[in-house]
């Protein structure tokens, strides 16, 4: 075959000379013996130059696949060789877009692997379907979100409906998903189609945002609004019908008047008892992200709660315990204090026997591993029902409605607790047995220094 076209070539570069000169040689206008020779050279050299050329041609093959190959050091090796000057000129141009094409794949590869690793890294869960809806991608969020239940969440009838109108439509949709499994959340969904579509097939991306945390706080704020509206209504309706009939039935009866006056003035202290509770949990809630730098001594602490409950609290109810040796706490010294004593005064009012209140070092697994301080609130009473404990530091959940208002409470007293302890970057943990009384325990960070 290399022969053929070896003479095939050479026949190409030599055919005109070497007819001009048979045609000078028959007609007699060049003598025969030089025409042969002259002949003859021009079919040798013809021969030679085919033979450069076939040699080049295989070299420039060899130098286009190298560069396919992207062997650089092969790639020079090839392009170097020596060739005739056009071919040469050929070798290098193939070079150099050789290197320019690799460069650019490899920037190309960067990107890729940069977005790849982005979409990976995307807090959100993010899929990337195929046209027939099948999953090309899952980022690391998705997987961790769903696991394998990532394909019951895409059958999910009102996320169906969306894919079907994006695919059909081409334009972004948005769907809200109530998903059970593999627990119970609320799940935006948006899909965005891809014009043109990923390399890899994707034309659709699906970002799954969990809205549970959002949900809840607007249903807790539509609660709290009806809450509060409802815990002032009562107050106020009864002041406002007891002010009707001392200005009516009431209006010369004394006995009657003195005691729907008493009524009221009960009724002005629980309004004004709410109201308290609320500007105190605003003000709270204002400075939770900024931890307490002062330091309070535990043993003063509990001294000053017991001074505090002694006029309140029958003789023997309320006992302190402090232990040695309590490093000072890290904390807001009128904060702490609210802490114990609406833990106290709840254990006082719903508890049973007597009240515990100690002070102890942090010790066990249960408890962060830095050094720590134990406040805890214990009582003998019925115990908490193990289904409402989760709830209890909501704003105004009661166990016991009735008990709790006619007891003079306004249901924020535990929600207080909760974001003071939230404000020391403490624990809160309730314990509960009914029947067996219940321990409220506050963990606080104590200094690096004893006292």
């Amino acid at each position: 075959m290399r022969v053929g076209l070896l003479l095939a070539t050479a026949a190409a570069i030599g055919a005109t000379p070497a007819v001009a000169l048979l045609l000078l040689a028959v007609t007699g206008a060049a003598r025969a013996g030089p025409a042969l020779l002259a002949l003859a050279a021009v079919l040798l050299a013809a021969l030679l130059l085919a033979a450069l050329w076939a040699r080049d041609m295989e070299r420039l093959a060899e130098t286009v696949r190298h560069a396919m190959l992207e062997n650089s050091l092969s790639l020079a090796h090839a392009a170097g060789a020596a060739r005739l000057p056009p071919v040469e000129r050929i070798a290098r141009a193939i070079e150099r877009l050789a290197r320019t094409l690799a460069s650019r794949a490899g920037q190309i590869g960067q990107v890729l692997r940069a977005t790849e690793t982005i979409l990976d890294r995307l807090p959100d869960p993010l899929l990337v379907l195929g046209a027939d809806r099948s999953i090309r991608r899952a980022n690391a969020a998705a997987r961790a979100a769903f696991g394998g239940e990532i394909q019951a969440v895409l059958r999910h009838p009102v996320l169906r409906a969306a894919l079907d109108r994006a695919f059909a439509q081409g334009t972004p949709q948005i769907a809200d998903l109530s998903l059970k499994v593999p627990v119970p959340r609320e799940v935006q969904a948006a899909v965005l189609m891809l014009d043109p579509p990923l390399a890899d097939g994707g034309h659709a991306i699906v970002v799954l945002s969990d809205r549970t945390r959002e949900r809840a706080v607007e249903r807790m704020r539509a609660d709290f609004v009806a809450n509060v509206s409802h815990e002032l209504r009562t107050p106020l309706a009864s002041l406002i019908g007891f002010i009707d009939t001392l200005r009516g039935p009431a209006a010369d009866d004394r006995p009657v008047q003195q005691r729907f006056l008493g009524i009221m003035a009960e009724q002005a202290q629980r309004m004004n008892r709410l109201i308290d509770d609320l500007l105190s949990l605003s003000r709270i809630e204002l400075a939770e992200h900024q931890p307490p730098v002062g330091s309070v001594d535990a043993a003063a602490l509990l001294a000053r709660i017991a001074a505090a409950f002694e006029p309140r609290s029958a003789a023997g109810r309320l006992s302190i315990t402090v232990a040695e040796g309590l490093p000072p706490m890290v904390a807001d010294a009128d904060q702490i204090e609210q802490v114990l004593h609406n833990l106290v005064e709840n254990a006082l009012k719903y508890g049973g026997g007597t009240v515990r209140l100690s002070a102890t070092a942090a010790a066990g697994t249960r408890w962060p591993a830095r050094r720590g301080i134990v406040l805890a609130v214990a009582d003998d009473g019925p115990g908490i029902p193990r289904e409402h404990i989760p709830r209890l530091t909501e704003r105004f959940y009661r166990i016991d409605k009735g008990r709790s208002r006619a007891a003079g409470g306004t249901g924020l007293g535990l929600a207080i607790v909760k974001h003071i302890v939230s404000r020391h970057r403490g624990q809160l943990v309730i314990e509960s047995e009914e029947g067996h009384g219940s321990t409220f325990s506050v963990w606080l960070p104590a200094t690096q220094t004893a006292v």
